[in-house]
């Protein structure tokens, strides 16, 4: 009788046992998706000002002479022959290489003062203009690619040479995310009304490198279907799903313990995710729920004539909120090696009102403080006419001895512009900032020091600046 007591009251702790720990284990997952997923830094190297990045990148290379470094000395020049002296026999691309004539092209556009900044920018920019006043304009960056391809990776990754993490692996990497049900690292692609044939982008473009590739970015694409493969097949439900995941994972777990592969724990994760992401995807990208007079403010229109930029926008808002750790919005068309006029004036009408929408929404819902926004491209564009000039047509080859990007939010000082190019836009005569020094400064809003978050691969430790860059005190409030 004893031992059937014994017996019983074992069983009957056990038993309220595997419950507590199955509670508990639940309880952890709720609280690891509201917590999201800890990078390798257990704190900040500096007290971070940014918690989080969207970044807007305008794929091709705007033209900063159109848009944002206003030179009235320009049009006395304009038809006229570029200086030797200016040029200071600088290579050029193959495209314009073979041109008997380099003839100076002024803006086509007016230029007015915004902001109490007092802040001079191109007709084409007006929303823009709204907002001049809370963000920083950097007229001095600059870059040693010229072609498409190596620039962009070079902005992006720190090197021309394809193989290295993007910035937002390397933050997904050292600071996590906040959300376990969502990526750290999410892209959005959206095709502008300027270029219709402009440069391709790469998936690698915001791949992991060398790191684990649990942190390179998910691409979310428009319409019905935002990430592939992420729906269950006809006639398979979300119990079927979970229990196909389940073997996967004890068929992964049996291969790990045999070859110590810490990619398949990676694979693990990444199945783990998609799986929590078939419901929290749904609810972010759905719309209906934003306020109508929201929609209007970012142009998000029906139809779609808005190249999917402006929905983007407002997703990337819609995700940070989320605890989304780094969002990329690249929007194509700004290559305009001809027909610049008509192709500019496109793309300004994609990005201008939704980029300055972004801004007054984060700031407005008190979320611009510690969220850094971006805006740029790869490079700039050259002051010289790429083919022939006409009265009221041109084109301008790539640039990249100065360019314009703005920040604003998450550390930056607001109504400032940095640094100074000569009257032709071509070279910089102050403040110069690398684009090494740029993607500094972004680790230092966000907390880090980018001398010390490091990889150690093949036997050397990377960064994202490699063995450059500053940062550049002067942006930061």
């Amino acid at each position: 009788m004893m031992n059937q007591m014994l017996r019983r009251h074992f069983l009957q702790t056990a038993s309220l046992g595997l419950g507590t720990a199955a509670l508990a284990s639940l309880l952890q997952a709720d609280q690891a998706a509201a917590e999201g997923i800890p990078g390798v830094l257990t704190k900040t190297h500096f007290p971070a000002r940014a918690k989080r990045v969207i970044y807007l990148f305008m794929s091709g290379g705007p033209s900063h002479i159109d848009l944002f470094d206003y030179k009235p000395a320009l049009r006395k020049h304009h038809g006229e022959e570029l200086p030797a002296t200016v040029r200071m026999g600088q290579r050029i691309t193959g495209m314009t290489s073979g041109q008997t004539s380099f003839p100076c092209v002024a803006p086509m556009f007016q230029f007015n003062q915004h902001g109490s900044s007092g802040t001079w920018l191109s007709e084409l920019l007006p929303h823009t203009g709204e907002i001049v006043d809370d963000i920083a304009i950097v007229k001095s960056m600059h870059t040693e690619a010229i072609n498409h391809d190596p620039a962009t990776t070079y902005i992006q990754t720190g090197s021309q040479q394809p193989g290295r993490p993007s910035l937002g692996a390397w933050l997904s990497y050292g600071l996590g995310t906040e959300n376990e049900n969502l990526p750290a690292f999410v892209v959005l692609i959206s095709q502008g009304s300027g270029n219709k044939t402009d440069q391709p982008i790469f998936s690698r473009l915001w791949g992991s490198g060398f790191l684990p590739s649990r942190h390179q970015g998910v691409r979310f694409r428009s319409g019905a279907d935002p990430v592939l493969y992420l729906s269950n097949p006809e006639g398979i439900d979300r119990e079927n799903r979970r229990q196909l995941l389940d073997g996967i994972r004890d068929l992964n777990g049996i291969a790990e313990e045999a070859s110590g592969d810490p990619e398949i724990q990676t694979r693990i994760a990444q199945y783990e995710m998609a799986f929590r992401m078939q419901s929290s995807v749904p609810e972010l990208t759905d719309l209906s729920r934003e306020p109508a007079h929201v929609l209007k403010a970012y142009g998000v229109r029906e139809d779609a004539t808005d190249g999917g930029y402006a929905r983007n926008c407002l997703l990337a808002r819609r995700m940070i909120e989320r605890g989304v750790r780094f969002v990329q919005l690249m929007h194509r068309g700004w290559d305009q090696h001809n027909n610049l006029p008509q192709q500019i004036r496109g793309q300004c009408r994609d990005v201008d009102q939704p980029s300055a929408a972004l801004i007054k929404d984060l700031k407005q819902r008190g979320l611009l403080e510690d969220t850094l926004v971006i805006f740029g491209g790869e490079f700039g564009r050259t002051v010289y006419s790429q083919g022939t000039l006409t009265k009221d047509n041109h084109g301008r080859d790539h640039h990249g001895r100065c360019f314009s990007m703005w920040l604003a939010g998450g550390g930056i000082k607001p109504g400032i512009s940095r640094g100074m190019t000569d009257d032709y836009c071509y070279n910089i005569v102050q403040d110069p900032v690398h684009i090494h020094d740029l993607n500094a400064t972004v680790l230092r809003c966000l907390g880090i020091d980018h001398l010390r978050l490091t990889y150690r691969f093949q036997g050397r430790d990377y960064r994202l600046t490699d063995v450059h860059g500053e940062v550049v005190r002067e942006l930061l409030v």
